[in-house]
């Protein structure tokens, strides 16, 4: 059933999800632990993977940012329902470089761009009055310049050091298979119990 190449399967896979109805493939969770232990997942969106792994892109100051700063491991974790796949990515995390965050930032909309200066993710504000005023000052601030990326904003790639595929079956004997890098770079696989 399964490859010998998880990153062939899961480009497979990728492929699939973005042919099938699925509104967003590229959404995935991303789960993070603090340096007290304490553990927390939100959606974050794919922006591409390659051999290196799997890169996303949010503010470095926000409350993951601030947790991947303290602990840079994190999982992945992909649900394509109507494909009845599952694919569970765990790994270390580093940043991308300056030159290819700016990169993916030159590639979203104008609006996507204030919003990142705009934003002060995950901090609290008085109110929602705050964000939009926020955003309209930088909007007069670049008006009829390219917006810059802000430093504190970029991107992150996952750099897997296991990924596990799920494909539901009948009965719940689903099938699962894990595959785990070894330090020669080579990929060791084995099927589990579902």
């Amino acid at each position: 059933m399964f490859e010998s190449d998880p990153l062939k399967i899961f480009k497979n896979w990728y492929d699939q999800a973005k042919e099938s109805e699925i509104d967003k493939p590229n959404a995935m969770t991303l789960a993070t632990v603090d340096n007290h232990g304490e553990a927390y997942a939100r959606i974050v969106l794919l922006s591409s993977f390659d051999i290196n792994g799997f890169v996303f892109h949010t503010n470095y100051l926000s409350h993951k940012g601030v947790q991947l700063a303290e602990n840079p491991s994190a999982c992945l974790l992909f649900w394509w329902d109507c494909l009845g796949y599952q694919v569970r990515i765990n790994g270390e995390i580093s940043k991308t470089t300056a030159a290819e965050s700016d990169a993916y930032f030159n590639k979203r909309s104008r609006g996507s761009q204030i919003g990142a200066w705009a934003s002060e993710q995950s901090h609290v504000i008085k109110s929602r009055q705050v964000l939009d005023d926020r955003a309209a000052e930088f909007e007069i601030k670049f008006s009829g310049k390219v917006v810059p990326r802000p430093a504190h904003w970029g991107g992150y790639r996952l750099s897997p050091t296991s990924i596990e595929f799920w494909v539901n079956q009948e009965n719940r004997l689903h099938e699962r298979a894990l595959f785990t890098r070894l330090e020669s770079g080579s990929w060791q696989q084995d099927i589990l119990a579902p």
